[in-house]
This record gives C-alpha cells, structure tokens and sequence, in this order.
C-alpha cells in the first residue's frame, strides 16, 4: 500500500538527510509502519529555522517538492497564484501514485489537498484535522472552507477525518480522535508533590501571541506577590520571547522567572514529572498536547476553555479551567494552593484519564485506519 502524505509541515534536507518536526516524526514512524511505501508533498527547507527536528529513520519513496508562498506584496500575490497552481498539479499527480491519501490539516496546502480529493472519490483517505474543529469558533475562511469540505460526505467520500472532541453536527466521515506521546511501557509511578517547599510551574509550547505566555508570567508574579514560594520556567521559542525577556527584566522577575528555550522532548518529560502546574492561557488547540503530557506525569494542567479542553478536563475535575478574567483566575490559582487534597485529588484523575491515551493505543487505530 501506497501512502502519499499532504501537510504543510516542513521536512528539513541536512546532509541529505531528512528531518522534520520532533513530534511529527514520531507519528509518522507509525503511518510508516503499516504502508508498503510512503511518500510526501510538503516543503522541502535546508535549514531548520528554529523548529525542534529529528531525523526520520523510514525510507521515503517520493518527494512532491510544494513551493511556499505569502500574499504580502503585489508581487507576492502574483507569485502566490503561479505557486498555486504548480502545487494542485503536483497534488494531483501525488494522488494519482497514492493507494491511500493522508491530509494533515488545517492549513493552506490542506486546503488544496482537501479540494483535489474530490477528484479521487474511488481511494482510502484519512485526514488529521489538527485544529479547533468546534463549529462554533472564529475561525478563518480557509479553515471553515476545508472543515465544510471534508465534513461534506457528497464531495468527500472514502474519508476518515480524525477530530479532536466530539461535536454536533458531524457527518459519518468525522471520528473523535487523540494524539498520543509515550508507550505503555514508559508509564512510572508518581510521586506526591506537596507545596511546603518551591511550588514550580511551568509553560511549554510556542512564544507567540496565541498562546499569551505574557499571561501566565502575569498571574505567576501575582502569586509571588501574595508570599507564595513559587517559580516559573518558560519552555520554547517565539516571536513573543524578546517582550517576555523585557518584562521579567524591567519588573525584576529574574529571581523566579525563567525563560528556558526549546528542549528535548525527554528534557521535558524530566520537567513534567518535578513540576507542580502547567499553565496555557491559549486562545486556540486542537488536541493541546502539552496538557495531555503533563497529565500523564501528574503536573496538573491550568488552561483555557478551548477545543476539547474542557473534556480533557472533565469541566474542571482534572485540571484548573480559566476564565480569562485575571482576578478569577489569580483566586481560583490561589484557592488550590491552600488545598492540598483538592489538588492531589484533581492530580489523581488526571493520571488515570491521559494514560488511556498511550502510542500503544495509537499504534493500534493508525492500523486499523489503513488496513480495517
């Protein structure tokens, strides 16, 4: 069996060796796994650009070379078009080769792949829709446009679309899905963390404006500032780092807040397991999987009502839901650091619902999705 993947995620050419995004590549060691060749249209970059990669250690058929684009510019929009119509041609031509179509959406190259489909109604697809599939969220029109798309089951047909959360209004090609980070056989024992001494938070993910890491930094000084021991690391790289590093800075934060970098995945398993909270004041997910991570290792998660949050969360059971209202949220942070049962319970059932979700578990739906 054949596989062609569509994604927009780069894969990255060093020494003639590829690369791609960290998490990716451990995903699709298991597409890999249960197709006889497998082969992508995506960009190609020589450098990494800052995006934590691993080598990929399958073989790879094919490349179909796509050309990245932007529309900021007169001559970009021109530009734009040329690139669009090279790449639905090589869409075309890698769907032809394919026996099964996997799109990686949303995205822009998502949204071409998910209109070429409709030519191929005749072979196996599946679609991971990596975003916010909840109808009711602003979203941009590309995004609306390809989730109208694949939810269509006259234009999409022989599909599997893999959505993070159950939602009203889906057609029999939507299947509630997750993403999975660690095998059964790394699960260990967790060790009680109690606040008498540091109480350590934590964020992990992309510096940028959408995840408001500046948010986290803010309720983390309040809550030193109410006589708390506490301290916060700051795991990842953005476009926010610069103003995050001027504001620890210009209110002396030093001392307690910490900007850390990009780091290993096994780095931040370590991290997980020693820290207290996890805080992701993110406006947008679609399967948050640094919540589901430090669930899985007992740091407990405080994050937004976002996608299928609140159902990882069980409402609140297993985690801190916030409100985006600082007051609220600083009281509700605070409520929780004078409970130690409140929060060993909420701990508790946190472990036990996220290692359900183990690459085991995902191993074993990937195959079935590709040879039911």
């Amino acid at each position: 069996m054949k596989l062609i993947v569509i994604s927009s995620s780069p894969l990255v050419q060093k020494n003639n060796l590829y690369n791609a995004y960290s998490p990716y590549v451990k995903e699709l060691e298991i597409w890999a796994k249960y197709s006889d060749e497998i082969a992508f249209f995506c960009p190609v970059w020589k450098e990494d650009n800052g995006l934590l990669i691993s080598k990929i250690n399958f073989p790879i058929s094919k490349i179909f070379f796509a050309k990245e684009f932007n529309v900021k510019s007169f001559n970009n929009f021109i530009k734009a078009f040329l690139n669009s119509f090279f790449n639905f041609y090589k869409i075309f031509q890698s769907m032809i080769w394919a026996d099964h179509i996997h799109l990686r959406c949303p995205g822009n190259i998502g949204l071409m792949g998910a209109i070429v489909q409709i030519f191929f109604p005749k072979k196996k697809k599946t679609t991971k829709y990596a975003g916010n599939w909840d109808p009711k969220s602003k979203q941009p029109l590309s995004y609306r446009l390809q989730k109208w798309i694949l939810n269509n089951t006259f234009l999409t047909k022989n599909m599997q679309v893999l959505v993070y959360g159950e939602w009203e209004s889906s057609s029999k090609n939507i299947k509630p899905f997750f993403t999975a980070s660690y095998w059964e056989k790394e699960k260990l024992p967790i060790a009680t963390r109690n606040f008498e001494n540091l109480i350590s938070f934590i964020f992990v993910g992309t510096l940028s404006t959408g995840k408001q890491p500046l948010y986290a930094v803010k309720l983390v000084e309040k809550i030193k500032e109410r006589g708390y021991k506490v301290n916060l690391s700051i795991y990842g790289n953005g476009e926010e780092a610069d103003s995050l590093k001027e504001y620890i800075f210009q209110n002396n934060l030093e001392k307690f807040i910490h900007l850390k970098g990009n780091h290993s995945q096994e780095s931040i398993k370590k991290v997980y397991q020693e820290s207290h909270f996890m805080i992701l004041p993110s406006q947008s997910e679609g399967w948050p999987k640094v919540v589901a991570e430090s669930m899985f290792w007992g740091c407990l998660p405080i994050t937004t009502r976002v996608s299928c949050i609140e159902n990882m969360l069980d409402n609140g059971n297993r985690g801190l839901l916030l409100k985006m209202n600082f007051n609220d949220d600083l009281e509700q942070i605070i409520a929780i650091l004078n409970n130690q049962e409140a929060y060993d319970s909420k701990v508790r059932k946190s472990i036990l619902w996220s290692r359900k979700y183990t690459l085991d578990l995902f191993e074993t739906e990937i195959k079935n999705l590709l040879n039911p």
